[in-house]
C-alpha cells in the first residue's frame, strides 16, 4: 500500500472553535438578560420612589390645608414630623402666600459621597424659585390637582410643566440626585354678583394660598441598583463561566474522540492498517468510531486479499514467461533433442520444479524410450538414458498415461509403488522424490510420449498438474512438429530429384514440340504457297466461264459458278492469313513505321465496306472526335486490322441494323478506334476466347463463320505497334471491338 505524508499546516482546533462559539453565545446571552434585569429593576425602583413622593406630597397637601390656611405653625410641624419618619424623605417645606415658608424640616446633606449618614449641621433644601413657579401659574382654587413626576438629573434646574396642576423637580447636590414633589394647595375666590337670573355671571377664579414641597432621595435607590447591579454581574459571569466550563467539558466528550479518530485515520493513511480506535461513547461519534474501525478492517482484509492476489499474478507471469520461453523455443528449432533438453530445463529453471523426466512412445511398437532428465545426478541420469519400456494394458501408471492418456497427481509416492516400473521407481526413491505431476504428450489424438515433475520435499498439487498438462500440449506440438518437419525434409529430397528428372523430360519434350513446330509452321507456310498458284487459276477460269468466253452459260450454270467463286475467294482469303500467321509466330514480319492519320484511315476503310453494307442493308459510318493527333505506324497493318474489324461487323450485323466506327483521344495519350454493331453479339463465356488461334463463335451461324484467324493476326499486329485490342458484348444486343496506338512523344 502506498503511502502518504501529509503535510502538517498550522490550524485552529475545532475544539477551540466549539468553545469559542458557544461562549459568545453564552455571554451574549447572559449580558442581555442582565442588563434586561438591571433596566427592569431601575424602572421599577423609580416608579416606587415617585409613587411614594407623589402619595406623600399628595396627601400632605391634603392634611395640612387647614393649618395652611390659619398659618398653625404647631400644627403644620407636626405633620411634617410624620412625612419626615419616611426614610427616603429629606426635606419638607410648606410655603404660605407669596412664598412666605410657614413650616420646613430636612434631614441634611449627605456626609460624602458613598455614604448614606446626613450632617444635621448642612441642611438641605430646594432653591425657592421652585415654588415660585406654581405661584405664578395656576389659579388661587384650593383644591389639588392630579400629577406625574419625571426625574432629570440636572444640577439646580427649573422646574418642568405637565398637565395642569402638574410639577415635579429633581434637584442635584453633591452628587445626590433628589425627587421634589411640589404641590400647590388652591383657594376659591369671593363668589360673582347674581345675574337676572340667579346665575353666577362668570366662573369664580382660583388662586394658589401655598405650596406642599417633599424632597425624597434617590441615593438609596441607587445603592440598591448597584447591588442590584453587582448581583447580577456576579450571576451573569458566573453562568458565562458554568456555561464555558460545560463547553469545555462538552466538546472534550465530542472532540477527544473525534481528535483520537483523526490521530488513526492519520496512521492508516500513511499505511498502518493496524491502528484502531475504542468507542468512548454510544452517541452518534461513537457510531463513526465503530464504523472506521470496520472499514479499517475491511481495508486490512482487502490490502491482504490483493497481496495474495499480487503474489498469484506474479506466479502466474512467472508461469506465463516460461510458457512464452518455452513456445519460443519450440519456434525457434526442429532439432527433436535440442528441443526437448530446452523445455525440460524451463520446468526447472523457471517454474520451481525440482527434477522433470521425459519419455517418448512409439505406439505402432509399444516401446518407450528416449528417457530425458533434468536435476538429477549424471549415475541417475545415465542408468536412465537407455532405459526401454515395453508397454501393456496392465493398470501401471505407464500403461494408463501412454495407453489411455490419463494425467496424474500422485501426492505420495509410496501409494503407486506396485504401479510403478521398478527401475524408475528405484531411482525415484534414490534422489529423494516423494510427490510428482506426469502427463501425457498428446498431439491430435495420438500419444507422442510423457513428462513428469516433482518440487523436491515439498508436496505437488493440482496447479501443478495443470501448468504441466499445458506445457505438455506444447511439447507435444513441437515433437509432432519436428517429426512432420524430418518426414517433409525427406519427402522434399524424393520430390526434387523427381522434378528435377521430370524437369529433363519436360525439356526434351519442349524440345520436341518446339522442332514439331517449326516443322508445322514451314509445312503451313509450303502448303500455303503451293495452294496460291492453283487456287489462283481456278478463280481465273471461273471468271472466264461467268464473262461467257467457254461459250453460253446457262443460268444454274452461272449458279454454280458463283458459289465456286465464292468458296475459292474464301479459301484465298484463309491460305493469305495462314501465310501472315505464319510469318507474324515465326518474327518474319516487320513494321514499316510511318506518319499516319487515323481519319483518313477510317473514312479510307469504310468506304471500302459500303457497297457490302448496302447490300445487306446495314448502316455503315464513321465518327471523329474534333482533336484527333497523328500517329506513327505501319499504314497497311493498321488498315488490315481495321478492315478485318469492319468487315466482321458488317458480317455479324443482321438487315436494318448498324456499324459504327468511332476514333477518339483517350486521357492516356493513346488513340482509340472502336467498330461497334448492332449484331449477334459475343456469350459471356467466349469473350476471353475470341482472340485465340482458329476460334469460330459457337453461336455464329455456319455461313458466317471464317478459319478463325483474324481476330487473332490483328491482336498480334496491334501489339507489335505498342497498343493493345478487347471486346465488349452484350448478346443479342451488339458488339464494340477496339484497338489502342500510342501517340509519339515529342
Amino acid at each position: 500500500m502506498s503511502q502518504r505524508s501529509v503535510p502538517s499546516r498550522r490550524f485552529i482546533s475545532l475544539r477551540t472553535k466549539f468553545v469559542v462559539f458557544i461562549s459568545l453565545i453564552i455571554f451574549a446571552v447572559g449580558s442581555s438578560l442582565s442588563w434586561y434585569f438591571v433596566t427592569q429593576r431601575r424602572e421599577l425602583m423609580t416608579n416606587t420612589l415617585i409613587n411614594t413622593g407623589s402619595l406623600l406630597a399628595k396627601n400632605l397637601a391634603h392634611n395640612s390645608r387647614y393649618g395652611l390656611f390659619t398659618e398653625d405653625q404647631v400644627l403644620l410641624g407636626q405633620f411634617i414630623g410624620g412625612v419626615m419618619e419616611v426614610r427616603e424623605v429629606v426635606y419638607v417645606i410648606i410655603t404660605g402666600p407669596e412664598g412666605r415658608p410657614l413650616a420646613a424640616s430636612s434631614k441634611g446633606k449627605l456626609t460624602g459621597e458613598t455614604s448614606l449618614a446626613r450632617s444635621q449641621t448642612a441642611p438641605l433644601y430646594p432653591a425657592p424659585a421652585l415654588a415660585r413657579v406654581l405661584y405664578e401659574a395656576v389659579s388661587s382654587e384650593p383644591v389639588i390637582a392630579p400629577f406625574t413626576v419625571t426625574g432629570v438629573k440636572t444640577r439646580e434646574e427649573r422646574g418642568s410643566r405637565g398637565k395642569a396642576g402638574e410639577f415635579i423637580v429633581p434637584v442635584m447636590t453633591g452628587g445626590e440626585q433628589v425627587y421634589d414633589f411640589a404641590v400647590p394647595v388652591m383657594r376659591r375666590g369671593p363668589p360673582q354678583p347674581l345675574g337676572p337670573e340667579l346665575e353666577p355671571t362668570a366662573e369664580t377664579p382660583s388662586k394658589v394660598y401655598g405650596v406642599v414641597q417633599v424632597g425624597l432621595t434617590g441615593a438609596l435607590m441607587q445603592q440598591a441598583l448597584t447591588t442590584v447591579i453587582w448581583n447580577a454581574a456576579l450571576i451573569t459571569v458566573l453562568i458565562i463561566l458554568g456555561g464555558i466550563a460545560a463547553t469545555i467539558v462538552l466538546a472534550g466528550r465530542i472532540i477527544t474522540p473525534l481528535r483520537s479518530l483523526a490521530g488513526v485515520a492519520s496512521r492508516v493513511a500513511q499505511g498502518d492498517l493496524t491502528a484502531s480506535v475504542e468507542p468512548s461513547t454510544r452517541d452518534e461519534v461513537g457510531q463513526l468510531t465503530g464504523i472506521f474501525n470496520e472499514m479499517t478492517q475491511s481495508l486490512k482484509d482487502r490490502d491482504l486479499a490483493i497481496s495474495s492476489q499480487i503474489q498469484t499474478i506474479r506466479k502466474q507471469v512467472q508461469e506465463l514467461t516460461a510458457l512464452n520461453q518455452a513456445g519460443a523455443a519450440i519456434t525457434s528449432t526442429l532439432d527433436l533433442d535440442r528441443l526437448l533438453t530446452t523445455v525440460l530445463h524451463l520446468l526447472v529453471e523457471k517454474l520451481g520444479f525440482a527434477r522433470a523426466i521425459l519419455m517418448l512412445y512409439d505406439g505402432e511398437q509399444g516401446l518407450a524410450f528416449g528417457v530425458r532428465t533434468v536435476g538429477v545426478p549424471e549415475g541417475v541420469e545415465q542408468a536412465a538414458g537407455d532405459v526401454e519400456i515395453p508397454i501393456q494394458d496392465d493398470g501401471s501408471i505407464h500403461a494408463e498415461v501412454l495407453l489411455h492418456g490419463k494425467a496424474f497427481l500422485i501426492q505420495d509416492i509410496a501409494t503407486v509403488a506396485d504401479r510403478m516400473y521398478p527401475l524408475f521407481y528405484t531411482l525415484s526413491r534414490h534422489v529423494g522424490v516423494t510427490s510428482y505431476v506426469v502427463s501425457p504428450l498428446k498431439s491430435k489424438e495420438r500419444i507422442l510420449g510423457f513428462v513428469a515433475a516433482d518440487r523436491g520435499p515439498q508436496t505437488c498439487a493440482q496447479e501443478d498438474l495443470d501448468l504441466l498438462m499445458t506445457i505438455a500440449s506444447h511439447i507435444a506440438v513441437a515433437i509432432d512438429n519436428a517429426r512432420a518437419y524430418n518426414q517433409l525434409e525427406q519427402l522434399t529430397g524424393t520430390l526434387e530429384r523427381r522434378v528435377r528428372e521430370r524437369t529433363q523430360e519436360l525439356q526434351s519434350a519442349n524440345e520436341k514440340l518446339q522442332e514439331l513446330d517449326r516443322l508445322k509452321s514451314a509445312f503451313v507456310s509450303m502448303v500455303s504457297h503451293e495452294l496460291r498458284t492453283p487456287m489462283t487459276s481456278i478463280k481465273g477460269y471461273v471468271e472466264n466461264m461467268l464473262d461467257g468466253l467457254a461459250g453460253a452459260v446457262t443460268e444454274k450454270q452461272a449458279h454454280y459458278l458463283m458459289r465456286v467463286k465464292h468458296n475459292v475467294e474464301r479459301l484465298t482469303r484463309m491460305i493469305n492469313e495462314l501465310l501472315d500467321l505464319s510469318r507474324i509466330e515465326a518474327g518474319a514480319v516487320e513494321l514499316h513505321l510511318g506518319p499516319v492519320s487515323i481519319r483518313e484511315l477510317v473514312d479510307e476503310a469504310v468506304e471500302v465496306f459500303q457497297r457490302n453494307a448496302r447490300e445487306k442493308s446495314v448502316a455503315l459510318g464513321a465518327h471523329h472526335a474534333e482533336v484527333l493527333p497523328g500517329i506513327q505506324g505501319d499504314r497497311d497493318k493498321l488498315l488490315q486490322v481495321l478492315t478485318n474489324l469492319i468487315q466482321n461487323a458488317v458480317k455479324f450485323t443482321p438487315s436494318g441494323g448498324t456499324v459504327r466506327v468511332e476514333s477518339r483521344l483517350r486521357e492516356d495519350q493513346f488513340v482509340e478506334v472502336a467498330v461497334a454493331d448492332t449484331g449477334y453479339g459475343i456469350p459471356p463465356h467466349e469473350i476471353d476466347k475470341v482472340f485465340g488461334k482458329f476460334y469460330r463463335g459457337e453461336s455464329v451461324p455456319a455461313e458466317s463463320r471464317g478459319a478463325g484467324l483474324g481476330l487473332a493476326i490483328s491482336k498480334n499486329l496491334v501489339e507489335l505497334h505498342g497498343g493493345r485490342i478487347g471486346v465488349t458484348s452484350t448478346t443479342g444486343v451488339g458488339s464494340r471491338f477496339f484497338f489502342t496506338v500510342p501517340i509519339p512523344r515529342a
